[in-house]
């Protein structure tokens, strides 16, 4: 197992895979740790939990550099992660005892009520493109609920993977409740099957995500999907247009643009288009490709060789279908994993860029006559997980919100991920919730306790 700099190409260390002993021994030792993990008070999982928010944030330029190391996130972007996974695990740490505290209901009997038990060892599947965010916003809820963890990350982040089973252990976790297995995709279907794993999460691609369901579903075991995305970007003729293109670019291009939530098909109202086309291109070529160790660097490598050849085949595909490419749309002439921010203007159903997933700094901009084709073109999608919405007048947004098949719509503002707030998606982009109290309850026994 290797972990390759995409920024140079370069290997970075080369780990060993555990064996199919060594999984089954971790899993085991997991198990065992739960039994006595799942009586502890909420109190004292509380006070570790805070303690790895101490250690994120205490080691946060030796995490962050690992992050963009492995796989490319400009150093700005991977401490603000580092910080988010911090805040994820407080927000668990003061909330977990009450989000989960007996539900009184009233029936027949002197007293009835439902009961949130945890119900064991969870297996994480997990993607390189967030790779401590995306870990620990299962992690915290998971271990706050009194169950176990084990995780198996994706293969080109393995310092990563090392690193965050390191912070439970730094903050005085029992030495086995989180564990971390160097394994390739090809042995999760073991792990699925054993006996000790009692759920199963995955972030990642719709392809993998049915593999574990269907695999998880032989086995009765519950899942958690979330999958990929492609999010639509409604700007209305009466949007604040300005505000409008500067949060675009941002939405667009976090993480260069490799995010399931980010914003990939511009839907914008013929009367505007010209202004947010004109503003989202002048920005879109002004951003400055470098070093991702460097804190002016704005657009960072992508994560790997195939991603990007993947990417360029649907921009070229796209505009031999009639896209016009208004910049970009080539890898850069440097070193790495580079591709140059692009725009694509003109684009129709049919094209690779507005039917599919666009992992990468490509923007999709789609012309509409008004509100009601917006949302049409919006919901014109096999994903529903996020979508953005521009208008000043809020009543009218909300209403049109409502209508978009999504998991998650935010008014003027860009799409994001908040411990406070339920994320997943529907459609192909998966089921399930994280994040808020309907994230904690996805892996505990919902048990009724009903006394004459």
């Amino acid at each position: 197992m290797k972990a390759i700099n995409p920024a140079n190409n370069e290997l970075i260390k080369e780990y060993k895979e555990h064996t199919k002993e060594e999984v089954c021994q971790i899993i085991e030792v997991c198990h065992n740790e739960h039994l006595s993990w799942r009586n502890t008070t909420f109190g004292d999982r509380a006070k570790l939990m805070h303690k790895a928010a101490d250690t994120l944030r205490e080691n946060k330029e030796e995490y962050a550099r690992t992050m963009t190391l492995e796989m490319g996130k400009i150093i700005a972007e991977a401490r603000a992660e580092i910080e988010k996974c911090a805040w994820v695990c407080d927000f668990y740490a003061d909330n977990a005892e009450r989000f989960l505290q007996d539900e009184i209901i009233e029936t027949d009997a002197s007293k009835s009520f439902a009961s949130f038990e945890p119900i064991g060892v969870v297996l994480a599947v997990m993607p390189w493109n967030f790779p401590f965010w995306q870990v620990l916003r299962f992690a915290a809820p998971a271990l706050m609920a009194g169950n176990g963890g084990v995780l198996k990350h994706a293969s080109n982040v393995p310092g990563c993977a090392l690193a965050i089973e390191d912070v439970f252990h730094k903050a005085g976790f029992p030495e086995n409740i989180f564990r971390t297995m160097l394994i390739s995709s090809g042995k999760v279907a073991d792990v699925i099957r054993n006996d000790h794993i009692k759920a199963v999460t995955l972030t990642g691609s719709e392809p993998a995500g049915m593999q574990v369901a269907s695999l998880a579903g032989q086995m009765l075991k519950k899942t958690v999907l979330e999958l990929g995305g492609s999010d639509p970007y409604i700007v209305l003729e009466d949007a604040d247009i300005e505000a409008c293109v500067e949060t675009s670019v941002t939405a667009r291009m976090i993480n260069a643009g490799q995010s399931c939530i980010a914003a990939k098909r511009f839907i914008v109202v013929e009367s505007v288009a010209k202004q947010f086309e004109e503003g989202h291109t002048r920005i879109m070529k002004s951003l400055k490709v470098g070093d991702p160790l460097s804190d002016d660097t704005q657009v960072a490598p992508m994560a790997r060789t195939d991603l990007l050849e993947e990417l360029d085949e649907q921009v070229r595909k796209s505009i031999k279908l009639g896209a016009k490419l208004l910049c970009g749309g080539k890898k850069a002439d440097r070193p790495g994993t580079f591709y140059l921010p692009t725009v694509l203007s003109d684009v129709k159903k049919g094209m690779p860029v507005y039917n599919e997933e666009t992992f990468g700094p490509v923007t999709a901009i789609i012309k509409v006559r008004n509100a009601l084709e917006a949302v049409e073109v919006a919901n014109d999608s096999e994903f529903g997980l996020g979508g953005s919405l521009w208008s000043q007048d809020l009543p009218k947004a909300e209403s049109i919100a409502r209508r978009i098949e999504t998991g998650s719509v935010f008014i003027n503002g860009m799409t994001k991920s908040d411990p406070r707030l339920p994320f997943g998606g529907i459609k192909k982009s998966g089921f399930g919730r994280e994040l808020s109290h309907y994230g904690i309850k996805e892996f505990v026994n919902i048990k009724t306790i009903w006394i004459a």
